[in-house]
C-alpha cells in the first residue's frame, strides 16, 4: 500500500546534522536540493507530506515555506504525540505513514509507522529498527532516495516521472 502520509526529520536527514555558526552567532544549515524532488514526488502522487523536527529555527521554516510544505512541526519534544494529533486530524492510522529519521528522538516514531527508514549514517541501534537504510547519508539526498524507494517498490516511480514531465509540458 502506498503511504498516505510521508513525514521526515530534518537534521541528520535533510542536513548532515552539523550546526554551523558565524562570528555573530547566526546559525546556518546546508540543505541538499535533491531532497526537494522528494517533496515534488509526494505532491505529484497526492501523498500528504510533512516535516517534524526537534529543532526550532527560522531556517527550517523558510525551507519548508519555499517548498510549500503543508505540515511543519518544529521544536517538537514528543514526536509521537504530534503525529497522533495529525493522524486524528487527517483520519489516518500509523500503518498509512512512512517516516525517515536518524537519531534517538526518532526511534519511538520509527517503530510505530508502516514504513520506516534512516540514512546510512544513522547509529546502528537506529538502523536495526527500520525497514530501509537508504544509501545516502543525511544532507546527501536521503529524503529523496526514501521517497523514490517507496515509489519504486510500489511500481509507481515511472508514473511519478511521467506526471512530472506532463506537468512540465503544461507549464511551458
Amino acid at each position: 500500500m502506498l503511504p498516505k502520509l510521508i513525514l521526515t526529520d530534518i537534521d541528520g536527514v535533510w542536513t548532515d546534522g552539523g550546526m554551523y555558526y558565524d562570528n555573530t552567532g547566526n546559525e546556518l544549515k546546508k540543505f541538499n536540493t535533491y531532497d526537494s524532488a522528494g517533496v515534488l514526488f509526494c505532491k505529484l502522487m497526492d501523498i500528504t507530506f510533512g516535516i517534524i523536527t526537534g529543532e526550532k529555527n527560522k531556517i527550517i521554516e523558510n525551507r519548508a515555506k519555499k517548498l510549500e510544505v503543508e505540515y511543519v512541526f518544529t521544536g517538537v519534544r514528543d514526536k509521537v504525540k504530534v503525529v497522533d494529533d495529525l493522524l486524528n486530524k487527517l483520519g489516518l492510522t500509523y500503518d498509512e505513514v512512512a517516516y525517515i529519521g536518524d537519531d534517538i528522538n526518532d526511534l519511538e516514531l520509527l517503530k510505530k509507522v508502516g514504513i520506516s527508514a534512516c540514512p546510512s549514517g544513522a547509529p546502528d541501534y537506529i538502523k536495526s529498527e527500520v525497514d530501509f537504510i537508504v544509501s545516502k547519508k543525511g544532507g546527501e539526498g536521503a529524503f529523496r532516495e526514501f521517497v523514490e524507494i517507496i515509489l519504486k517498490e510500489k511500481g509507481l516511480l515511472q508514473e511519478a516521472l511521467q506526471r512530472y514531465f506532463q506537468q512540465k509540458k503544461l507549464n511551458q
